[in-house]
């Protein structure tokens, strides 16, 4: 049961989504549960997705542009890869309503600010955003509105936003249950190399190991899979598109945390081989810290399966 209330006058008159996968379904809902909204429209590039955002009631209005969904918007939400994003924002640049607001859900930050800034005129704010929650599911039917719920929200804002545009969709991730931070881009492309794009790259990894070893069979793989190999086949089913353009645009984070993790993992390799079993105790006594620090921050339960459902989060 979620604790958030709903508003009693929306915070934006009209929202337009870019792009109707997970987020931005989820983002619809959750925007309806909290009265943020006064009407949301909604483009997808596929004709597919786009009707069926029509089937499931998915936005107020499903238009066949991204140029007409932006047409009047107070706020325009970019909920596409990070690679599609330049294009998008050239598309759109010239319907934005002045003081208009215009952001994206991205998982890599100096990459879109690169991608968007130049498209976005100068009497509309810009400011990025990425909301750290989501599944393995992709596609408009994947979306439920307690997805925010207790998660993080970071604002990456541009060089000079107004104050009152970022405490504005502040208030509208607040109001679709988030936690909220800010936080400039380079940190936030390290931070999430750490926590999101390295353990990714990791799961895809290991799960690709499996298929390539001859000597364990796919029968086998699936049938004995342990709770610690099907994380990683959740995390590594996450949309291909999505983690291409994610790995592409955040090359030296990404790489500086895969280097030091090369450098830990032949650090375990020696203790391993050596029969060091002090130095592996004390390593995994120092890493379960971690975990227990995310259960105390609220992001995760210490029940059994980690505390995951039907609708678990990445």
């Amino acid at each position: 049961m979620s604790s958030v209330s709903p508003q009693s006058t929306p915070i934006y008159g009209k929202v337009a989504l870019i792009g109707l996968g997970l987020i931005a379904s989820s983002l619809f809902w959750a925007m309806k549960r909290g009265n943020l909204a006064g009407t949301v429209s909604g483009y997808a590039r596929s004709q597919e997705t786009r009707d069926t955002a029509r089937e499931i009631g998915l936005c107020d209005e499903v238009c066949d542009s991204a140029a007409e969904a932006c047409e009047g918007a107070d706020l325009v939400v970019l909920c596409v890869p990070v690679g599609a994003m330049a294009q998008v924002a050239k598309e759109i640049s010239p319907v934005l309503k002045s003081g208009a607001c215009v952001t994206d859900v991205g998982s890599v930050k100096g990459a879109v600010i690169e991608a968007v800034s130049p498209h976005i005129p100068e009497n509309v704010h810009f400011i990025p955003a990425h909301p750290l929650a989501g599944t393995e599911h992709s596609g408009p039917r994947s979306g439920f509105a307690e997805l925010f719920d207790n998660r993080w929200c970071l604002l990456v804002p541009s060089e000079g936003a107004a104050p009152e545009a970022i405490a504005k969709l502040r208030a509208l991730w607040e109001g679709v249950g988030s936690n909220v931070d800010e936080m400039d881009a380079e940190h936030h492309d390290l931070v999430l190399a750490v926590t999101s794009h390295a353990p990714h790259l990791i799961a895809y990894t290991m799960v690709g190991v499996a298929d390539d070893l001859g000597r364990v069979t796919d029968g086998e793989v699936i049938q004995y899979s342990a709770a610690g190999f099907r994380d990683f086949t959740r995390i590594a089913a996450s949309d291909p598109t999505m983690w291409r353009d994610v790995f592409l645009n955040n090359k030296e984070a990404t790489l500086e945390i895969l280097g030091r993790f090369t450098e830990e993992l032949f650090a375990l390799q020696r203790a391993i081989r050596m029969g060091d079993g002090e130095q592996l105790f004390d390593y995994f006594t120092r890493t379960r810290a971690i975990r227990r620090g995310i259960i105390e921050a609220g992001q995760d339960t210490d029940a059994p399966d980690f505390g995951r459902g039907t609708k678990s989060t990445e």
